[in-house]
């Protein structure tokens, strides 16, 4: 066992500096179905004699220590790094247990322990001189809740009734929902995890204030504003949380001090869920195609999606943080997918925002949180891109149309474009014409999935770029759905008067002659399409 001097962020003095012991962490699997007493005896008893274990609640991971034992907290801080004025939560096993460490019982707190307890709320009281200020990050106020998790229960009442209990996790980082977790940022520097599996919900509990009027939500959770308001009534949410440089003490955990955060970079991008999509796409491909690190190496991409939504990408590597149809998903996915992204390196990450529902203050606090309020409007970065699908249409898409649109494929763009081609007269889906796919093969392009596709009414956008090989298909879409200021003729839009002709009938050189031309046009459209997008993001930059 060794054994050195290690001060938590907070304590700045020598003499507040702890001892810890780097030892072995015993790791005990719990059923909750047949919880083995005897490990629970044992990691009572760690906690009565100022030792630290962590444990599952129905929140994350907590790391339990004896709330009546200032020395205890002083473990506590220096174990997880954490600044000594981010006040801990003291965990109860009875609600008859409030009484014995606060001063007074505020009206409509005997209401809300006898609704939401056991729960993920925790409250704010006076404390009673039986609390220390270490527990308390010097305040008079005493932050409390009873955790609706049976060993959680058990190891409090083991533990001598009153625990005090910070997620189990290095501070600032994403919270813990499995036993692995805490062991990836606490072995060695406590005595115990108790490993009961995932947790239930994923988001630390709802902290309210009872010690004003009306009472203020400081932290949102599972227990949501309107959950409160039901039973007690008012009740005020906190728009003004502590800024990182402020001198002001916290009143609850997670207000002051950057929380959650994984170590890449973390960009949270709000607005409609379809925009906030398509502002994903962008900046991840810009950043995937253009970003280069210091080192000249390009750029690891992590996006935060949804089920809904994670197929709609094409850049970085995508996770489905959960269901919007099912918001407790994301609640219980929300830190593990953190870690994932941690555990796979990526230097940058992009998380759709979460907007509508009660349970979504929590998940966007979190989330803000874990980027460092890092956020960006979707609408500032769709409104760069007026368009973001490019059909190319011919005749009957099994020649021109197609060929077009793999070269543009090809080249390098600033934006990222739906580059699909259609046809004006397709029957059935055939394949690419024999000798247009002999010429594409012999130039590297691989064409044989293409199936030709009719031009619909529902393909004219107003974010979608029509460019026909021909006047004719051009006169055909207005005649047949009327004039739309987005379709050109290719000729037209890149400044060249030749049209695309088709190539029916014609020799094989003809084609390479052909193909050569159309690859001459798109490196044009590239250009053009680049210069267009260089002069918006600038004026946006």
């Amino acid at each position: 066992m060794v054994s050195r001097n290690v001060c938590s962020e907070g304590f700045r003095k020598e003499d507040e500096c702890v001892i810890i012991k780097f030892m072995e962490t015993r790791i005990e699997k719990i059923d909750r179905m047949q919880i083995d007493e005897t490990i629970m005896e044992t990691a009572g008893e760690i906690i009565k004699q100022g030792g630290l274990v962590a444990f599952p609640t129905e929140t994350v991971y907590g790391l339990g220590a004896n709330a009546l034992d200032e020395e205890a907290a002083r473990k506590t801080y220096a174990a997880k790094g954490r600044p000594s004025d981010n006040p801990l939560i003291v965990h109860i096993a009875e609600k008859d247990a409030l009484d014995g460490i606060v001063e007074e019982i505020p009206a409509g707190t005997r209401t809300l322990v006898d609704k939401f307890w056991p729960g993920p709320l925790t409250l704010i009281l006076k404390k009673n001189e039986r609390v220390p200020y270490g527990t308390t990050g010097g305040l008079d106020t005493v932050a409390v809740r009873m955790p609706d998790d049976e060993i959680a229960l058990q190891l409090i009442r083991k533990g001598g009734g009153y625990v005090s209990a910070p997620s189990a996790n290095t501070s600032g980082r994403p919270s813990p929902t499995t036993a692995q977790h805490v062991a990836e940022d606490l072995d060695g520097k406590i005595d115990m995890i108790l490993d009961g599996g995932s947790v239930n919900i994923g988001v630390e509990s709802t902290i309210l204030d009872m010690t004003c009027v009306p009472p203020m939500i400081l932290r949102p959770g599972a227990v949501t504003k309107e959950m409160l308001e039901e039973v007690i009534g008012e009740v005020r949410m906190d728009q003004t949380l502590i800024s990182e440089n402020s001198s002001q003490a916290p009143k609850a955990p997670g207000m002051k001090y950057r929380h959650y955060a994984p170590k890449a970079q973390m960009i949270l991008i709000e607005g409609k869920p379809s925009d906030t999509v398509l502002a994903i796409k962008q900046l991840a491909y810009d950043k995937a195609m253009f970003g280069k690190k210091e080192n000249g190496e390009g750029y690891r991409i992590g996006i935060i999606a949804t089920a809904e939504t994670m197929s709609q990408y094409t850049y970085g590597t995508v996770k489905s943080i959960g269901s919007r149809e099912n918001r407790r998903t994301i609640t219980k996915n929300l830190y593990g997918i953190l870690r994932e992204f941690d555990e796979e390196g990526v230097d940058i990450i992009y998380s759709e925002g979460f907007f509508g529902e009660a349970i979504d203050t929590a998940i966007m606090n979190r989330l803000l949180k874990a980027a460092g309020h890092k956020r960006i409007p979707a609408s500032e970065i769709i409104k760069l891109q007026e368009y973001r699908k490019i059909i190319f249409v011919s005749k009957d898409d099994n020649c021109r149309g197609p060929m077009a649109e793999r070269l543009l494929q090809r080249q390098i763009l600033l934006q990222e474009y739906d580059i699909q081609s259609r046809g004006m007269i397709v029957l059935f889906p055939e394949p690419l014409n024999p000798k247009a796919e002999e010429i594409m093969r012999r130039n590297g392009v691989d064409t044989t999935e293409h199936e030709a596709l009719p031009f619909e009414e529902k393909d004219i956008t107003p974010d979608t770029l029509i460019l026909t090989m021909e006047k004719a298909q051009k006169r055909k879409i207005i005649t047949e759905y009327g004039f739309h200021s987005n379709i050109f003729t290719l000729g037209e839009y890149i400044g060249e008067e030749k049209e695309v002709e088709s190539m029916y009938g014609k020799s094989l050189e003809e084609y390479e002659e052909s193909y050569m031309e159309l690859e001459n046009y798109m490196r044009k459209l590239a250009r053009k399409l680049n210069m267009e997008a260089k002069e918006k993001w600038e004026e946006y930059i």
